[in-house]
């Protein structure tokens, strides 16, 4: 079934809609799978408020933090702006020696001499004035925007794993890509141009005033005419600039979706409804980028008429003056370029609040991620992460990835130090939802965990979860060398650990066999190794941490059965003096197990070892045998 442009946007960007679901994301009353799902299975959330005033004065903190140096900069623009504007009026003089025939023509040319030297050394002041002031500013625009990347990143690392499961992919990159990239575009051209524009500004209305009164007023009659036409085209062109930047985060969470699932795209024949789709993205795109860059463009042109107009007045009143007031043409002449200089700061503005619009759009969508909600930490500091035994108890506790429907119900169990607590059940029943609590990636609605006899809210994350290792399905491998990618269970480790934790896991043999051994490079998630060899890495990454608990979630299930026995290998001498969940659609993975928790639509509905649970001849024995299959 082809999904409509509405379809595709609610499920592609994160902020078409007034409330976030999990939507599709839960495979059933068991929540969402390993890590984050595809962007085509998130819901939608609150869409932020629009106030631009209260997004720039946020974007304008991190320019201003540079307080010694915009001081600096702000004294070599007034220095600029007043060698600018004196340099101009030296013109009068000039006009005035050329016109003046009262004296002779080589006293004219000394005082034109003259007065040209003047001008050459103050239009020189200026342009050394105007260089420091612009080398100051790119340094402090770059390391503005450098730290709002940082401080960005940073929060990334301080979000739950519920948001990244909620939202794209593409639609975060998009964030450090293109709206940066605009913020960093308006912070390096526009604060610069505004700040030298309002100077410009103030110091041109002064020498305005000073060189003829009764022109400046005309000139300030078509102000009204300049703020109203700009302010009514900014509310279009802000608007569209912020649909813009929403469906660019749309096309950038699909495409991201499309290149990751490529080669599922092409099993199932999936490429001509991609295209369509994209098109319907696309297509939309272009629409509202067309509908940002019109209003955004047409403010220039605008402007820069009624500036020609204001100009033309100027001239024609002007001249009236000369032959009636006697008003001097050295004064008409510059006051005409007065005219335009006190115009050009606001054509010069108006060309560029496309790049304004962009920049706020994108502030305001990286100021939605940094004011996200992030995990909340235990500040316990006398907590010791070193003497984790291993002694974890479940009591009552229910959890719902959302409001409306509860995926644990009143979960109660206990694992001592060194044993295998194994989860068994229907897709969906719960099993995953435990060793995600557990790990502290969603907070429990009611009920306690604890970690030998301390509630796991009253340790600090990095405590608890340098005391869990985890192996899954799904194994995530970043670019490096096999032995930086098993380190990364402990970066402090030694090579001679991460060799040993390779034998441990039964890695070490392939390893050998690679090309560079340890020193291999593995790129795209490990793509020039087998799924097996994978596995091994991510059980040689868990045995490295020598986490006291340790949780495999369906570690096997997307191998042969040959490399599973051989991943098997590595797994037992992992969970030696561990406190061991495992998680297993292939039963015979958990029949060694000191007990074993059938979950049914969250519920517990069977508890004890291999044998006695056989005995009962209930929905375990009902898997174990075949009777009844897997769901």
């Amino acid at each position: 079934m082809k999904r409509t442009l509405q379809d595709l946007q609610k499920r592609y960007n994160s902020h078409t809609s007034e409330k976030r679901t999990i939507g599709v994301a839960m495979p059933g009353p068991g929540g969402p799978r390993r890590g984050p799902v595809g962007p085509g299975m998130r819901g939608v959330k609150t869409p932020p408020s629009k106030n631009a005033k209260k997004t720039a004065k946020r974007l304008v903190s991190y320019i201003t933090a540079y307080t010694a140096p915009l001081i600096l900069v702000l004294f070599l623009m007034l220095f600029s702006t007043g060698t600018s504007l004196v340099g101009s009026y030296i013109a009068r003089p000039i006009i005035n020696n050329i016109t003046d025939i009262s004296s002779t023509a080589t006293e004219r040319i000394d005082n034109l001499a003259k007065i040209l030297s003047i001008m050459i050394c103050i239009y020189l002041l200026g342009v050394i004035s105007s260089y420091l002031q612009s080398r100051i500013m790119l340094h402090i625009s770059q390391n503005a925007v450098q730290k709002i990347r940082n401080d960005l990143f940073v929060k990334l690392q301080k979000l739950p794993v519920k948001y990244f499961d909620t939202n794209s992919t593409g639609e975060i990159m998009s964030r450090f890509t293109n709206d940066i990239d605009n913020i960093e575009m308006m912070i390096n051209s526009t604060v610069t141009s505004l700040i030298s524009g309002s100077i410009t500004l103030v110091g041109t209305f002064v020498m305005m005033l000073f060189t003829n009164v009764w022109l400046t007023l005309m000139v300030v009659c078509f102000i009204p005419i300049f703020i109203k036409g700009g302010a009514a085209i900014g509310k279009y062109s802000s608007k569209y600039h912020s649909k813009q930047q929403a469906a660019l985060g749309a096309i950038n969470g699909y495409i991201e979706e499309s290149v990751t699932g490529s080669k599922v795209v092409k099993v199932f024949n999936h490429e001509d409804t991609c295209v369509e789709e994209f098109e319907l993205l696309n297509d939309d795109m272009r629409d509202k980028q067309f509908k940002a860059q019109f209003f955004g463009g047409i403010m220039g042109p605008i402007m820069g008429n009624t500036s020609q107009v204001s100009y033309a007045v100027v001239a024609g009143v002007g001249g009236l003056l000369c032959l009636f007031r006697g008003f001097d043409i050295g004064g008409l002449s510059i006051f005409c370029n007065y005219s335009r200089q006190f115009s050009m700061p606001i054509n010069m503005l108006s060309h560029q609040m496309s790049t304004v619009f962009s920049a706020l759009a994108g502030a305001e969508r990286v100021f939605e991620i940094m004011d996200a909600t992030p995990e909340t930490d235990s500040e316990n500091a006398s907590f010791s992460a070193d003497n984790i035994k291993g002694h974890v108890v479940l009591e009552n506790v229910t959890f719902g990835y959302t409001p409306e429907k509860t995926v644990l119900k009143n979960i109660s169990l206990y694992a001592k130090p060194e044993q295998k607590i194994a989860f068994v059940g229907s897709t969906g029943a719960g099993k995953t939802t435990v060793t995600n609590l557990l790990n502290r990636f969603y907070e429990i609605n009611s009920g306690k965990i604890t970690i030998d006899g301390i509630d796991i809210k009253d340790i600090p994350l990095a405590d608890l979860r340098k005391n869990i290792a985890m192996v899954l399905q799904d194994t995530h491998l970043f670019t490096g060398t096999v032995m930086e990618n098993i380190r990364y269970g402990r970066l402090d480790a030694t090579d001679k650990e991460v060799i040993e934790a390779a034998k441990a896991a039964n890695a070490h043999s392939f390893i050998l066999r690679l090309a560079d051994g340890y020193n291999t490079m593995l790129e795209g998630d490990g793509a020039n190794l087998s799924q097996g060899q994978r596995q091994l890495l991510n059980i040689a990454r868990a045995a490295i941490s020598k986490a006291p608990i340790l949780v495999l979630d369906e570690a096997t299930s997307s191998v042969d059965t040959r490399t599973e026995k051989h991943i098997e290998k590595g797994m037992d001498r992992l969970m030696n003096n561990r406190t061991t969940f495992v998680i297993a659609h292939r039963l015979s993975t958990v029949r060694s197990s000191n007990a074993i928790m059938v979950l049914e639509h969250g519920e517990i509905i069977e508890r004890g070892n291999h044998n006695d649970l056989l005995k009962q001849k209930g929905r375990y024995y009902e898997l174990y045998t075949g009777k009844k299959e897997l769901d």
